[in-house]
């Protein structure tokens, strides 16, 4: 159903991490969804009901054609087996080929347990013989993007040219008005997102990029793949 799967643990970390590329896919014709583990509050400035319009406004502006949240509690997020039994019954559901998820090194609790949840939930739903619904199904491939809270550069495994879709993802963004406040001291979280989008752009002779990390190797099938 799904070429791509995007699991985030709060409303507005697929848009931070990969809105650029989230975009591009679709603009290529690939079938992409955002699966929200949890509503991201209690916020100082939200609510469910605010994060719910914001969600809704930056899917629409991206394009995403389908998006759901799995109903986790925010804050106590752990990769636990009833967790994990729930992801794996939405990727049955979905059959991505490629799951993205948090990078395995982060300063947010939430976002370290929902890798470890993605990835063991991608294992678990391959299994027959269980009481999951749906077929087994085992994606391909899992990658990661980064987010916010820890103040490091990554070394990734590529970067993504998302200077033909940025304008997407900054709009994406503005519509999280509740947690990206035009009030917020400078520089703020989304001056330190343009920021790195530049700079990895740079890194790859472009205006703009999105990095990703992958635990497993990647092939290619020859060097004009590569620019």
């Amino acid at each position: 159903m799904l070429d791509a799967l995007v699991v985030a643990p709060h409303p507005d970390d697929a848009e931070l991490g990969m809105g650029g590329t989230i975009a591009l896919m679709l603009a290529r014709g690939l079938s992409v969804g955002v699966l929200d583990l949890t509503d991201g509050e209690p916020t100082p400035l939200g609510s469910p009901e605010i994060r719910a319009r914001e969600t809704a406004a930056a899917t629409a502006v991206l394009g995403i054609p389908w998006r759901e949240n799995l109903g986790l509690p925010n804050r106590r997020l752990r990769a636990s087996l009833a967790a994990r039994s729930r992801l794996a019954a939405v990727i049955r559901r979905t059959r991505p080929r490629w799951l993205f998820a948090p990078h395995w090194v982060d300063a947010h609790p939430d976002h370290t347990a929902a890798t470890r949840l993605v990835e063991a939930a991608r294992f678990w739903a391959k299994l027959s013989k269980c009481d999951l619904p749906g077929e087994p199904w085992h994606p391909e491939r899992i990658y990661h993007y980064p987010c916010v809270h820890l103040k490091v550069v990554i070394k990734p495994a590529f970067v993504v040219d998302v200077s033909t879709t940025w304008d997407l993802k900054a709009r994406s963004l503005a519509c999280y008005a509740s947690q990206f406040p035009q009030t917020a001291p400078r520089p703020s979280v989304l001056d330190r997102v343009a920021a790195s989008a530049s700079w990895w752009g740079a890194m790859i002779g472009t205006t703009h990029g999105e990095p990703f990390t992958a635990r497993e190797p990647l092939g290619i099938r020859g060097f004009t793949d590569l620019f």
